[in-house]
């Protein structure tokens, strides 16, 4: 087990929507949270919206296409809470440190992210229930 922290400090909130429009009208216009950027991951198949809380962003995430696994997670829990993400000073080398802390990766290899990061899930089986995902370059 290592002394030295996996992460750096919270980078997002993550929020699972069905329709981010939709979601923007509470969001944005009730909650009055400033939108950062609004992008879509293509190799995701989902659209990641991210907004301004201060000292962390809310992402939205919306699954893009009928088979996305987050529409499974729609239909059992509906919206909302899915994860928190952390920033790391290196993903992939965050990723293989996981072992050595008795916990594993989702997947070994990163997926993109916005603003041209990476980004890694730690399978939330060995987090305690918990789902983290870590972002930052590779």
């Amino acid at each position: 087990m290592s002394d030295t922290p996996l992460f750096k400090q919270l980078d997002h909130i993550a929020i699972v929507v069905r329709d981010t429009d939709e979601a923007l009208a509470f969001y944005r216009d009730t909650l009055g949270l400033p939108v950062v950027l609004s992008e879509e991951i293509p190799s995701g198949n989902v659209r990641l919206t991210h907004l301004d809380m201060g000292n962390v962003h809310l992402q939205l995430v919306q699954p893009l296409t009928d088979d996305h696994p987050l529409h499974t997670h729609l239909a059992e829990h509906g919206e909302g809470l899915h994860h928190l993400c952390f920033q790391t000073n290196d993903v992939c080398e965050s990723l293989a440190s996981l072992p050595a802390r008795g916990m594993r990766a989702k997947s070994e290899t990163p997926h993109d992210a916005p603003r041209g990061r990476k980004a890694g899930f730690i399978d939330p089986a060995t987090t305690r229930g918990v789902v983290w995902e870590m972002t930052g370059p590779m």
